[in-house]
């Protein structure tokens, strides 16, 4: 099924910032992918208001270029309403494609809001066949897989599938799969999947009488594998970087732009000149990632601190606001630095707006000068020390516009206006003319008095009202078809005719105004009705089923003793095989025994996970926990089959909920990422007796396919605060865990009055039948806290 092959190549830049979008285009991106102020997994980055972006995609389309908006984070239920309004602006907008990754917007939009064009964000931890299978069935246009995938898989899955296929080719890197991270939210609240991740991962850590940073990975550099990319289906190549400066922008677009429209037997050539390029752009240390194949090699360099930049020089003097150092490297007034202290604080990045050597004002400064910079006002003194590294981050030789430049040339853009029919008569008799219009849902009648000049030459025509009113005077108002009856032989003069024009149009605009306002808030009422107003009154829950996870043999056996507990064991033969043995399968306990699926399985695994469901199903059990859209593939040829979303199927919103109900999900686990509040809210919904909420649980933080580089197979880390990590490979995958354990004992009475009915205690890595097991459903019955376990968001918010 292989497609696309005559489809030309898009090259994606990204554009945080009105400098950097106008730098992405005129250095040769097809198309752009920006964020708005919410919503946006870079809400670190300027971003842009909805009245920018409207500008912005008259800019593009007006070039023939496409611009994709992100909203690739998770939707809490209160901000729904919002997230309705922005919707509706972006589908009148005319966007090429929104980006997302929360079920529950993907909902709306389908329900909605049709006419937005869906591209699932690699937030969706879509990694193999199964799961882009599951979205052509859900309409999506194009997937972003996950960075981890080799060009073998990516062309196993390409060739397989209708959908359009995207791909990072420049950029960072995260250690874990995108997507499937905690460790941001662990730390304090801010969370990855919501766009504020505070990169723990690039912190020092330290394992035994060692330290290193051990999840700090290098920079993705693809420049060589274009044509292989390509080849194996890809037909967006996208760049990383919407927190990036436009002077680096510029550079990497430009780089990757040579490449591409390099002529045959030029390509080396074009290779290196790009590499030249790209050593302008001061990234990190490069790696081609996973795509020669799936070790990871070279990816994580844990002796070297993960900040981007080229090394210039050490802080030798700081002195009123003013660093100086012996650089090692020309730099120019208009290059973009970092000063890093040496610990694990945050370094400070700036733009270099004036260079002393010496006392003597310079706007270059050669390898080997003694300079000094004036730092920004909000550069703080005690970030700043003596041996303090200085990084260069971008050359200011990769000339941008201005702002006020990229502003000006933003109200150049067209925006996208409603069409205007018009019909005009000119009664000669009565000395009227009457104009009727329609517009989008508004009419508009009106009837002009005109004095009418007999012709002697050049008679009004319909040519001659064309050119007229061609000239709305609105960006919003666009003349469509006009439509004029036998004109007389007269003339009406310019001057009244322009008058007549503007009152028109003006009186149009504010028709047309109201009614698109009024029939929008109607529209949007309603659906807001439909999709907000789901909350009941709030009923205290009397009785509780308790779901047990676990991955222990010796709990198999327990199923039997335990009668009120429902089991979510994982898939793996040697359970399966011991469960059969146990004639579980043919035994009414079946109905109480649930399989859990792996959240990341790849293709090379996958017909291994397919086969152990084969025979779960031929031996009586189809009861299944799904932690990945893949899973849907898997499960829907089995008939009868019952379902719960694990966690990792983020569950945030009352429409991410329905959405799984939709695809014959009976019970959904909510994310242990969330907090008090949400909880409250999704509680009180309809929906309540379906919600499953964790209170017990190991705190995985992240999954990764890139191995360790301490030479062991579980090891413990630990960082500068203390907090202690478990690390361990598993079947191929790195998982980190916390050291405490994830715990809503003490708050059960709490949850049951908030309308909670169902509680999961996941007993993986000790299981239930332990002594340590036994405490934990002690204090589950007691509603007792845990000592030495974190509630991560619970009442510190999920921001």
């Amino acid at each position: 099924m292989k497609k696309m092959e005559n489809k030309k190549l898009e090259l994606l830049a990204p554009a945080g910032s009105l400098q950097a979008f106008f730098a992405a285009i005129e250095c040769g991106a097809d198309a752009v992918f920006c964020g708005l102020q919410a919503f946006s997994a870079r809400a670190k980055a300027k971003n842009f208001t909805m009245d920018e972006l409207i500008r912005l995609v008259g800019y593009s389309h007006k070039l023939n270029k496409k611009i994709y908006v992100a909203m690739n984070t998770l939707v809490k239920e209160d901000e729904l309403p919002e997230l309705i309004d922005m919707l509706s602006e972006l589908e009148q907008q005319a966007i090429d494609g929104l980006i997302v990754q929360d079920f529950g917007l993907y909902r709306m939009v389908r329900r909605y809001f049709p006419g937005i064009p869906l591209h699932a964000s690699t937030q969706m931890v879509i990694h193999n066949l199964a799961g882009v299978k599951m979205l052509e069935t859900m309409g999506f246009e194009r997937v972003v897989l996950a960075r981890e995938m080799s060009l073998a898989e990516i062309g196993y899955i390409s060739a397989q599938t209708t959908i359009e296929i995207e791909h990072f080719i420049h950029g960072a890197l995260c250690y874990s799969m995108s997507g499937h991270c905690l460790f941001s939210s662990y730390i304090d609240g801010r969370s990855g999947n919501r766009g504020r991740c505070i990169q723990p991962c690039r912190r020092r850590y330290h394992h035994a009488n060692d330290s290193g940073f051990y999840f700090s990975t290098s920079d993705f550099s693809a420049i060589e594998m274009i044509p292989k990319l390509a080849e194996a289906g890809v037909m967006s190549l996208k760049i990383e970087g919407r927190m990036k400066s436009p002077e680096y922008v510029a550079a990497v677009v430009s780089a990757y732009r040579t490449v591409i429209d390099a002529q045959p037997g030029q390509g080396k050539n074009a290779i290196q000149k790009a590499k030249e390029q790209l050593e302008a752009a001061m990234g990190r240390k490069s790696s081609q990632g996973f795509l020669l194949g799936s070790d990871g090699a070279g990816i994580v360099l844990s002796e070297r601190k993960g900040g981007i930049g080229r090394l210039v020089g050490k802080v030798e003097r700081f002195k009123g606001s003013s660093i100086t150092f012996q650089t090692n490297g020309r730099i120019h007034v208009g290059d973009r630095l970092r000063v890093q202290p040496g610990d694990d604080r945050a370094g400070q990045g700036f733009t270099i707006r004036k260079l002393y050597v010496g006392k003597r004002f310079c706007k270059v400064a050669a390898k080997g000068d003694f300079i000094s910079i004036p730092l920004p006002a909000n550069t703080g003194k005690r970030k700043v020390q003596t041996g303090d590294h200085v990084f260069l981050l971008a050359s200011g030789q990769n000339s941008v516009k201005s702002e006020e430049a990229c502003l000006r040339l933003l109200k150049t853009a067209p925006s996208a206006g409603n069409k205007v029919d018009l019909t005009i008569s000119c009664d000669g008799v009565q000395s009227t003319l009457v104009i009727q219009s329609r517009v989008d849902v508004s009419k508009l009648e009106k009837t002009y008095d005109v004095k009418m000049i007999p012709a002697k030459t050049s008679p009004l025509t319909k040519e001659t009202l064309e050119k007229v009113f061609s000239h709305t005077g609105y960006p919003e108002l666009v003349l469509g078809e006009l439509t004029s009856n036998d004109l007389p032989p007269v003339v009406i003069r310019p001057s009244r005719m322009k008058a007549i024009r503007r009152d028109f149009y003006a009186d149009l605009r504010d028709v047309t105004v109201k009614a698109r306002k009024k029939a929008s808030e109607l529209r949007l009422q309603k659906i807001k009705d439909e999709v907000c107003n789901n909350n009941t009154n709030q009923v205290v829950s009397s009785e509780s089923q308790l779901y047990i996870v676990t991955d222990q043999q010796g709990d198999l056996g327990a199923i039997k003793d335990n009668g009120d507990f429902i089991f979510i064991f994982s898939l793996t033969s040697k359970l399966l095989e011991e469960a059969i043995s146990l004639q579980l399968g043919e035994d009414i306990n079946r109905k109480r025994l649930f399989w859990d699926l792996p959240s990341v399985i790849f293709d090379e695994n996958f017909s291994n996970l397919q086969s152990l469901v084969e025979q779960a199903v031929n031996a009586g059990f189809f009861g299944f926990r799904f932690n990945n859209p893949a899973h849907f593939e898997i499960l829907k040829s089995v008939e009868n089959c019952r379902l719960i979303s694990g966690s990792w199927m983020y569950s945030l919103n009352s429409q991410a909920v329905n959405f799984l109900q939709d695809y014959g999900v009976q019970h959904c686990c909510l994310s242990i990422e969330d907090d008090k509040k949400n909880y409250q809210q999704l509680l009180a919904g309809e929906n309540r007796d379906k919600l499953l909420v964790t209170v017990f649980s190991p705190l995985e933080l992240f999954t990764s396919r890139i191995p360790p580089t301490v030479a062991s197979d579980r090891f413990s880390l630990e960082n500068d605060k203390g907090d202690q990590f478990q690390v361990m490979v598993d079947q191929g995958l790195t998982i980190t865990k916390a050291q405490e354990n994830f715990s809503l004992l003490g708050r059960v009475r709490e949850l049951k009055k908030m309308g909670c009915s169902n509680f999961v205690i996941d007993f993986r890595g000790t299981g239930m039948s332990t002594g340590f097991g036994q405490e934990i459903l002690t204090a589950f019955s007691d509603d007792v806290v845990v000592p030495g376990t974190i509630s991560l968001n619970y009442e510190r918010g999920l921001s």
